[in-house]
């Protein structure tokens, strides 16, 4: 079926809080307790994520600064600029285990997004990132969300990450030489992206 016509303005919005069977995924929020959360995800994982993802100012994982990107990252939320969900299990919300991020959304003829994640070295394996991502992509291509397309970037080392997006059904676009300055250089990055309509929605969708 041919998809209709996409909304110019308002933009549209996605749910503050997602749920799977194992995981909840909250909206950054200007609450103690998920900044102190935030706050020992991010100096447990420190090393864990250094070869992923771009350097961090030096005070970037500081309880104050994490409370003012927690404040911004609300009103970006709000105004549908950019969704990022704080993952934690079902059972333990005050311990962080990840975040899933849509960001650079972009509407009009377009209607894109950025996808970004990162998962507790402690927490791997488990399936629990295919979990968070299954409901973030639902979330995206919902008529709340109403995106048209997802691009994701990995570096090709990353093998575990590039598995990841080909199971959730993302195809290869391309390669970006020298795309990203990450852990010390500039680094080549795989391009993938998934579209609305070759997404397969679950069952009672």
């Amino acid at each position: 079926m041919k998809p209709g016509p996409v909304p110019i303005s308002p933009a549209p919005a996605a749910r503050r809080l997602l749920q799977t069977e194992r995981l909840r995924l909250h909206a950054p929020a200007d609450d103690p307790a998920l900044a102190a959360a935030v706050v020992d995800y991010l100096a447990l994982n420190q090393a864990h994520l250094a070869p992923w993802d771009p350097p961090r100012a030096p005070d970037a994982g500081q309880p104050t600064q994490v409370r003012s990107q927690l404040a911004a990252g609300a009103t970006a939320f709000a105004a549908g600029l950019a969704w990022r969900w704080w993952l934690t299990a079902a059972g333990q919300p005050g311990q962080v285990i990840g975040s899933v991020q849509l960001s650079a959304i972009t509407r009009g003829a377009f209607h894109s997004a950025n996808l970004g994640y990162s998962i507790a070295a402690s927490h791997q394996g488990q399936g629990l990132m295919h979990e968070a991502l299954q409901e973030v992509i639902n979330e995206a291509f919902s008529p709340r969300a109403n995106l048209h397309r997802i691009q994701a970037s990995v570096r090709p080392e990353n093998q575990r990450s590039v598995a990841l997006l080909r199971r959730l059904g993302f195809a290869q676009i391309g390669l970006a030489h020298n795309y990203l300055f990450i852990d010390g250089d500039w680094r080549d990055h795989l391009l993938f992206d998934l579209t609305q309509a070759h997404f397969i929605r679950p069952a009672g969708w």
